[in-house]
């Protein structure tokens, strides 16, 4: 593009020479380096780099390119600042000026690539800009040229260069400064995009992580329902334990809780995965050995190694609500609270190996009797396995977890309440947060409370077409 005639003031390659590093260094005196190059089809003369060394106060290094093909090939991750002609003519398609390597590679993460378009009277004057930002997204690019015109220069800025440069105003001090501003303009733009983008991702995750979280499917039970899940992995919604609880038309209620070994994202993934796999088979009809086989060849089959297994409870509760069948594989045993007793753990003899341990496992099915008013609780060993002081080596384990409960239930804490209390206690006993992921799901039966609500509900008229109510066993996604 044709320029008007000031002098132009380029900036030469001085002659480079090894520096030890106590020249250099922090010993010396000096801020960090800083490497600039210098986009210039004119390198006759002008500011050299010992001149821009003496104006910033540290070492300057200088590399110069006469057009963007060879800007192409110099634009390396060291570089921390582009001094650009702007009268330079962009390259036709084809000559490789746009392939770069390292930091400037084309929408390099961190950078951007959605910058916004100049002004369409404009675009022809700022074409070698947009050309120089879109191949090195991650450098502070100072615009360099002969036309003092303010209202291009805000052009410039809102394209995506640090600042705007007059020619017929430029000298060491004045570059060195704009060098150094223009940088650290950049490293916080850089910084702030990279804040946003994570808290953009966080969000996202967490809406994912939510949406895998299980709803109850307890329409129509007479069953209470309470839950808390807390994962080990910092600033997660979802770990490697799961939990899940179905009605079926038949009116038993199947509730399972189990832990992938592991914290990972891909434990998380594969807890998810069986998870869905037991609701599906459950609502298929599958109990009991049958459906702990099923489930293992799903775990088999989805695990990322062989060395992979999974714990789980699964308990089925007749539609009256008085007996229950237990399966265990490798899973601590649930607790059981009766009205007037104390609570007790569930017998575990029985119990079968985790899945993905044996390729030839069984899983007994154990009849238990619940009685008339009662409260289930199932858990991971995220909740048995904290500690009991800040430095102790003693865990709280099942015997100490069962003390807790019953003196909870003492207090005469129920539902979220006791589960809310029993978590913060393990929390607090553990001296912080927890390292093991924590799932704990309480199933209870109160028949005074099902005798309000028979009394309460109101009946139906002939012409009443309106949908029935959930019942309140239809809990929301446990609160985290």
């Amino acid at each position: 593009m044709p320029v008007p005639a000031p002098v132009p003031v380029p900036v030469p390659v001085p002659p480079q020479r090894d520096v030890p590093a106590a020249e250099t260094g922090p010993a010396a005196g000096h801020a960090a380096d800083l490497t600039v190059l210098v986009i210039e089809d004119d390198p006759a003369s002008g500011i050299t780099g010992p001149e821009l060394s003496a104006a910033a106060g540290t070492r300057v290094r200088i590399r110069t390119a006469r057009n963007l093909t060879e800007a192409g090939r110099l634009l390396t991750d060291d570089v921390d600042c582009i001094l650009l002609d702007l009268a330079l003519p962009v390259p036709t398609a084809g000559t490789g000026a746009g392939t770069t390597t390292g930091a400037g590679a084309p929408f390099a993460s961190g950078g951007g690539d959605h910058r916004p378009e100049p002004a369409p009277h404009r675009a022809e004057e700022l074409a070698v800009l947009t050309h120089v930002l879109r191949i090195a997204p991650l450098h502070a690019v100072l615009v360099l040229t002969a036309q003092d015109d303010t209202e291009l220069a805000a052009e410039a800025v809102r394209v995506g260069a640090q600042d705007y440069l007059f020619r017929g105003e430029l000298d060491a001090r004045v570059l060195s400064r704009a060098i150094r501003y223009a940088v650290e303009r950049k490293r916080a733009d850089i910084a702030q995009h990279q804040l946003t983008e994570s808290g953009l991702r966080a969000q996202e995750n967490a809406r994912l992580e939510r949406g895998l979280l299980p709803t109850p499917l307890l329409e129509g039970s007479d069953l209470s329902f309470a839950a808390r899940y807390r994962p080990g992995r910092s600033r997660a919604l979802l770990g490697g334990d799961f939990y899940d609880t179905v009605r079926t038309p038949d009116g038993t209620v199947h509730a399972m809780i189990g832990d992938v070994c592991g914290h990972g994202p891909d434990e998380a993934a594969l807890g998810v995965e069986l998870r869905i796999a037991w609701r599906a088979l459950t609502l298929a009809g599958l109990c009991g050995d049958r459906l702990l086989s099923t489930l293992q060849q799903v775990l088999e089959h989805e695990r990322q190694s062989e060395e992979v297994f999974a714990t789980l409870c699964t308990v089925d509760i007749a539609p009256d609500g008085r007996r229950a069948g237990l399966c265990l594989a490798g899973h601590p045993a649930p607790l059981l609270a009766r009205h007037g007793r104390p609570a007790r753990l569930l017998p575990y003899e029985d119990g079968g190996p985790a899945l993905g341990l044996l390729p030839h496992a069984r899983w007994p099915r154990r009849q238990v009797e619940l009685g008339g008013e009662w409260s289930l609780m199932m858990y991971t060993d995220g909740l048995i396995e904290g500690r009991v002081g800040a430095g102790s080596s003693q865990r709280l384990g099942q015997d100490g977890m069962v003390a807790m409960v019953n003196s909870r239930l003492e207090q005469g804490l129920a539902g979220e309440e006791l589960l809310e209390a029993a978590v913060t206690e393990v929390r607090e006993l553990n001296g912080g947060e927890l390292t093991d992921d924590v799932a704990v799901l309480l199933l209870g039966r109160d028949p005074e409370r099902i005798r309000r609500r028979g009394r309460s509900a109101p009946r139906p008229g002939p012409a009443s077409t309106a949908p029935a109510a959930p019942a309140s066993a239809s809990a929301q996604r446990p609160p985290l």
